[in-house]
């Protein structure tokens, strides 16, 4: 197999993992919709309000860590294309063709596809805690310390420790996108002349 025929695998290999995770990201997406029907358990008295908000806020942040995970994977192997691109594309191409390839993505912004989950992921985490919060926590301000309940609580710590392990997550990424940039860092092109804004991730 010639280098040529090498890099052009790499390339198509690079855009199927981008697919991949993508497709990942929408089936967390109709496992977390899905997650709603526990509720139905609730109301028949099979589990407890608490034990539900519990489920949905962790496959809420399940979805949250794909789409960091996702984000990285799309930003990591844009930078892989782009370098095999610019064993091919000259520096005309940058106008003839496109300008993606001539300056990497500067940081591991996430593209606004995955952001539009996140959002959904976000709204859902703060509805069920809301929602908890209203029926399970505001009625227990008039009542005695003795009748604290830990399970009542259990939302909120499973919250707080999701979103240190997300904010991890999220730097941790970060890193490993600086490491790859700076580690292959590509073919040099001159992008004299070529303004990179908000459609390169700016």
């Amino acid at each position: 197999m010639s280098r040529e025929d090498l890099l052009l695998k790499m390339y198509d290999q690079m855009f199927n993992d981008i697919n991949r995770h993508i497709l990942v990201v929408w089936q967390s997406v109709g496992v977390l919709i899905g997650a709603f029907a526990v509720f139905a358990l609730v109301e028949k008295n099979v589990v407890s309000l608490d034990f539900a908000v519990c489920i949905v806020l962790l496959l809420s942040l399940w979805l949250m860590a794909h789409l960091f995970d996702a984000a990285y994977w799309y930003n990591r192997n844009l930078v892989i294309i782009a370098n095999i691109e610019r064993q091919f594309l000259l520096v005309q191409d940058l106008k003839d063709i496109h300008y993606y390839f001539g300056s990497h993505r500067p940081t591991n912004k996430m593209i606004y596809h995955l952001r539009i989950q996140m959002a959904l992921g976000l709204v859902l985490a703060m509805l069920v805690l809301g929602y908890h919060f209203v029926d399970r926590v505001v009625p227990g301000f008039s009542l005695p310390i003795s009748d604290f309940s830990v399970a009542r609580s259990l939302p909120y710590i499973l919250a707080f420790v999701s979103s240190g392990y997300l904010f991890w997550l999220k730097r941790l990424n970060i890193k490993k996108y600086e490491e790859f940039l700076r580690e292959s860092p590509g073919k040099t092109i001159n992008t004299t002349g070529t303004q990179y804004g908000v459609g390169h991730g700016h």
